[in-house]
């Protein structure tokens, strides 16, 4: 009897043994897996603005965004879908090294906003861009940018309206001049370092400007 019962003692320790040692062996495979699927998203992740540098035409933002600017643009959720189209007129001014974008927003369903930003062009960088700080009465704290080449990498915190609810969330713009008039501004929100959506937007200004608006912020009429 002793020797059966120790039989069974021993039988019982490396059963025990065999599921210790699989739990370790799913964890480890677990850890892995969770390793791989963040060192892919590392590696997929937005290059510095610098890799631009030798992009054309140059953005000078001052230069850019001097006097009026028309914008149109759509925001999209993570999957895709289109959820707001609304459209925006800009204007801007330049006082010495700071440029005021003074921005009136028109939403498809009859929403109004506005936002005025207050940049301060801080010079250039060691890495050879040209740093760029903004503040806004929406905006937490101060956006930070940077351009070089043709593009403007900017980002900040915002309080941003999302189904009738406030939400605060992180921009990563990034702006690419395409043409003495034309830009493009993909900008990437996201909620807890996790991408919730993305906004388009197209600027126009000078002759693109004038053969399209000036835009009716007063009132949506889809043509």
């Amino acid at each position: 009897m002793k020797r059966e019962g120790e039989g069974d003692m021993a039988r019982q320790k490396r059963s025990m043994t065999r599921l210790i040692f699989g739990s370790l062996i799913r964890l480890f495979l677990t850890a892995g897996l969770l390793i791989g699927a963040f060192a892919a998203l590392s590696a997929c992740a937005r290059k510095d603005v610098t890799h631009l540098s030798e992009r054309r035409p140059s953005l000078v933002l001052e230069e850019f965004f001097a006097g009026d600017t028309i914008a149109l643009g759509i925001f999209e959720d993570r999957f895709g879908n289109l959820r707001r189209q609304f459209r925006v007129n800009l204007q801007g001014t330049i006082t010495g090294n700071q440029l005021v974008l003074d921005e009136t927003f028109l939403y498809e369903d009859g929403e109004k906003a506005s936002r005025v930003w207050v940049i301060d062009n801080l010079g250039r960088s060691e890495d050879g861009s040209f740093r760029y700080q903004g503040r806004a009465d929406d905006v937490e704290g101060q956006a930070e940018g940077r351009i070089s080449g043709n593009g403007l990498n900017w980002q900040y915190d915002v309080s941003l309206e999302m189904a009738g609810n406030k939400m605060d969330v992180h921009f990563d713009d990034w702006i690419y001049r395409q043409s003495e008039d034309i830009a493009i501004n993909r900008a990437y929100v996201s909620k807890f370092g996790i991408e919730i959506g993305s906004v388009t937007i197209v600027f126009l200004r000078g002759k693109a400007a004038a053969a399209v608006g000036p835009l009716d912020v007063e009132q949506w009429i889809a043509r």
